[in-house]
């Protein structure tokens, strides 16, 4: 639902083509209420956006799973898969994809992209990323990337498990989108990754397509 009160996702649609995005995380992108349809149609997107939703098995006509999805550039294989509930006083969780890119000249690049929607509350948002954690074995090297809304306005406390692994990029405030008070949205970033800078994306239809602005990072993998 936009600002503005209307229900528009071609506008959405709009925004995420404007990010020039390889890949993007969605939250809120299927309806509330079961059977949790879908905002957006697939063959939408793609015409739209040039990206591809990931599939997930899960038996529900949603795009995704409690409402993430994820949208990627048809350069990247999906290798796996995963949707996973999360503890916490209100439904929540997550979705999860190992993606592979194969360019001519370059080594294979593999990453892995986990879109979150955490909890109002701290107490659930600290076991949420205490359940996410558990998913991701420390000996893995595979480069993974973590965004969404974090729902943490604080840039000084609440995110202190995940910053152990993670490096936490803000990029500045993303809500309310029409005047932006409060960091909630973040990108995660592991140690595979050199750099990384973070910034919000603003725009006409994107301070009214949602109460959330876009927040785009500029990440690469570090070569060997």
């Amino acid at each position: 639902m936009g600002t503005d009160r209307k229900r528009d996702p071609a506008r959405v649609l709009r925004v995420i083509s404007e990010l020039g995005a390889d890949v993007v995380a969605l939250q809120e992108a299927d309806l509330r209420l079961p059977p949790r349809r879908p905002v957006f149609q697939r063959e939408e997107v793609f015409q739209q956006t040039g990206l591809v939703p990931v599939s997930f098995t899960h038996g529900r006509d949603s795009l995704g799973w409690h409402g993430n999805a994820l949208l990627v550039s048809p350069g990247f294989e999906v290798i796996s898969r995963d949707h996973h509930d999360l503890p916490g006083l209100e439904p929540r969780g997550l979705v999860s994809a190992l993606l592979e890119r194969n360019r001519p000249g370059f080594a294979p690049e593999r990453l892995r992209v986990m879109g979150v929607h955490l909890g109002l509350w701290r107490q659930s948002r600290r076991a949420q990323l205490t359940a996410l954690l558990k998913m991701l074995p420390e000996a893995e090297n595979v480069a993974t990337l973590i965004a969404g809304d974090f729902n943490e306005r604080s840039l000084e406390v609440g995110l202190g498990r995940l910053s152990r692994r993670f490096r936490i990029l803000s990029g500045g405030p993303t809500y309310h989108s029409r005047h932006p008070v409060f960091a909630l949205d973040r990108i995660a970033i592991s140690d595979q990754f050199a750099g990384g800078e973070a910034r919000v994306f603003r725009n006409h239809d994107a301070s009214r397509a949602s109460d959330h602005l876009p927040l785009i990072a500029d990440v690469r993998l570090k070569t060997a």
